[in-house]
């Protein structure tokens, strides 16, 4: 079984930035001359550090850098370089990736909600949901103590 999870966690530190990059959604206006472009996480952070940095700073640390970090610290509980002790405390900020998952599940909802608009989600979304739900998993079925 720890073998499994040590795998599962080893390919979430590739699929994460597959998901930051891949495409969420399309957006646009329903009007033809409007073309949809497709939003990535990093799209939407670069979007998002240009008009509010704050706010971009905050995205930014609970989509990327705590979720990839956690991955990480998982890694070196699996590889016995770091304590299990550890680990309600990564879930914990696991809990907060899901955060963005559902804040980008919210905005489709309210854009959808807009008249001149139409949303499509992607395969992106999919992905990075399916990332950060694999986390919390791979963090509530590792072992908390060395000899289990």
């Amino acid at each position: 079984m720890v073998k499994l999870l040590r795998f599962a966690n080893y390919a979430l530190l590739i699929l994460y930035p597959v998901a930051w990059f891949a495409p969420l959604l399309k957006a646009g206006f329903i009007l033809p001359i409007f073309g949809l472009t497709e939003i990535s996480v990093v799209s939407g952070l670069q979007s998002l550090w240009e008009n509010d940095v704050a706010l971009a700073l905050v995205v930014t640390m609970l989509a990327i850098f705590v979720p990839y970090m956690k991955t990480i610290a998982i890694a070196l509980i699996h590889a016995r370089l770091l304590s299990p002790r550890l680990l309600p405390l990564l879930t914990w900020l696991g809990r907060l990736a899901m955060a963005d998952v559902f804040l980008v599940a919210l905005y489709i909802v309210i854009a959808k909600a807009s008249a001149p608009t139409h949303i499509e989600t992607l395969w992106g979304l999919w992905l990075f949901t399916g990332c950060v739900l694999a986390s919390l998993v791979i963090s509530a079925l590792t072992p908390h103590r060395r000899g289990r």
